[in-house]
């Protein structure tokens, strides 16, 4: 028996900056950048590199660095169950990004016991705004 039938979509959200590539790389890709727009954070560009985010009151969500090809792709697990991907394309000065948060079950619960159906909703809310925050970061 397979439980893939409870598997929910990725969030997906694909924006064009009016900024180089390096410059968006350097904003999803560096502890500093990550903490511009995100979250603060003790993140290393390092395949295999553990780090964690200070997700407020949640404490801090550990993560694991397990991909990173510079400066086209970055992606790292995310507390127990998630993982998030960042895609970078160069469009002649310009950069396409896509971010990419997958690891939704409707089985499951996150480490704090909510049910990924509710936060689902709720995340997919919050990168909206947290795309609206990098894209002010990267363009300023």
């Amino acid at each position: 028996m397979s439980n893939q039938t409870n598997l929910l979509p990725d969030i997906k959200q694909t924006l064009v900056f009016n900024a180089p590539i390096q410059k968006v790389w350097n904003a999803v890709a560096t502890s500093e950048g990550i903490a511009a727009w995100f979250m603060p954070n003790n993140f290393k560009p390092e395949a295999g590199y553990e780090f964690h985010l200070v997700a407020g009151p949640f404490g801090n969500s550990p993560c694991k660095v397990t991909d990173i090809t510079p400066p086209n792709r970055l992606s790292f697990s995310w507390g127990k169950d998630w993982s998030l991907t960042f895609e970078l394309t160069d469009l002649d000065g310009k950069t396409e990004f896509t971010l990419i948060h997958s690891g939704w079950d409707a089985d499951k619960v996150t480490e704090f016991g909510q049910p990924h159906t509710a936060i689902r909703e709720n995340m997919a809310q919050g990168w909206t705004g947290l795309a609206q925050k990098l894209t002010a970061y990267v363009e300023a």
